[in-house]
């Protein structure tokens, strides 16, 4: 990439929402390139070269929206990003996409939810995206990883690792996926560039998966957003007297759609369903002279956190009996730790 298209696109990807505007009547890049610059630009040659040194990197794209690579979902919402920074499989953005959202102090149940999902849908051919923040989003990722593919919209350049704690998540979506961002190379987090990402995370969808939503949160934004777009929600259900799922009930009274499995949403999207064998969560059997204990044990442990004293009074079961059955439990997956107690996990 020459400076002066680094230039441009650095010039395209910062210039404000009235400018976008009028860039936006132009029929053609070379028209925009020619009005791309605006007062008080930052085109410092740092940034530039930060740009070039980018691009030069295996699988790294800068899109405009005039570029055939464009995505022909992103035209249609409101304010299109002028650019966007990829790395990662192209070919990503014309695969089927669900967005599965939620929170980042997502629990545990909602983790292994989002996660429950993502696979089935990237063992589908579903590409998975998300916005690689903390809790439901990693989870996302994760899973679908297992399975297929994924795309992460970021909030910052393509470049920055945020959160850090998902640094080598997002290097795996780099090399099985893909990263985009409106935001040029070199650009840090900030408050506002979230619903900036969250309009094109839902833009890209044809479906948007709401794991756990609060009433007032920004899971609650994108929503509102693919509501906006015109995009099909549907929100998996949760417990009524769970905080976490204030925001999930109002888009259910608002006419969201429910997903109580993998196929709700591929029906929804007219393709083919799992078959039962591929819907159920795999868990590794342990070989264990107790068993049918154990069954009997998971039986006395909630969807909610279940306290060790409530499980050894449901089963009647002396305590170290309970404890070491629970550990037991835990490695093959049936049930999780947490403060308080333990959760059952894993399909009905």
């Amino acid at each position: 990439m020459d400076a002066e298209t680094a230039t441009t696109l650095l010039a395209l990807a910062s210039a404000p929402s009235k400018h976008r505007k009028f860039l936006r009547t132009l029929s053609s890049f070379e028209q925009i390139a020619a009005h791309a610059r605006w007062p008080s630009a930052n085109l410092v040659p740092a940034r530039i070269e930060k740009l070039q040194q980018w691009a030069e990197q295996p699988n790294c794209h800068a899109i405009h929206l005039r570029d055939p690579l464009y995505p022909e979902a992103l035209k249609h919402i409101h304010d299109p990003p002028m650019v966007l920074f990829a790395h990662g499989d192209l070919r990503c953005l014309d695969a089927t996409n669900v967005a599965v959202i939620g929170s980042r102090n997502a629990s545990p149940v909602g983790q292994h939810t989002a996660d429950y999902f993502a696979r089935g849908l990237a063992r589908s051919g579903v590409v998975v995206s998300s916005g690689l923040a903390a809790g439901i989003d990693g989870a996302a990722h994760r899973g679908a990883l297992d399975e297929g593919r994924t795309l992460a919209v970021l909030a910052s350049g393509p470049d920055i690792y945020y959160p850090s704690r998902n640094r080598q998540l997002q290097q795996q979506i780099m090399q099985a996926g893909l990263v985009i961002s409106e935001f040029a190379p070199g650009t840090p987090p900030k408050r506002d560039h979230f619903p900036r990402r969250n309009r094109i995370l839902s833009g890209l969808s044809q479906l948007v998966l709401v794991i756990e939503a609060k009433l007032y949160s920004g899971t609650l934004i994108t929503a509102g957003l693919a509501q906006d777009q015109q995009k099909t929600i549907m929100v998996v259900p949760g417990s009524i007297w769970d905080a976490a799922f204030t925001g999930s009930f109002k888009l259910l009274t608002e006419g969201a759609g429910i997903a109580v499995c993998v196929n709700d949403i591929l029906r929804e999207l007219n393709l083919p369903e799992l078959p039962p064998s591929q819907l159920s969560v795999k868990q590794h059997q342990i070989n264990s002279t107790r068993s049918l204990a154990n069954r009997q044990l998971l039986a006395n442990v909630g969807s909610e956190v279940t306290s060790i004293d409530t499980i050894v009074a449901r089963s009647g079961l002396p305590v170290a009996i309970v404890t070491e059955q629970l550990v037991l439990l835990e490695l093959e997956g049936s049930v999780i730790s947490v403060s308080g107690g333990y959760i059952k996990m894993g399909r009905r």
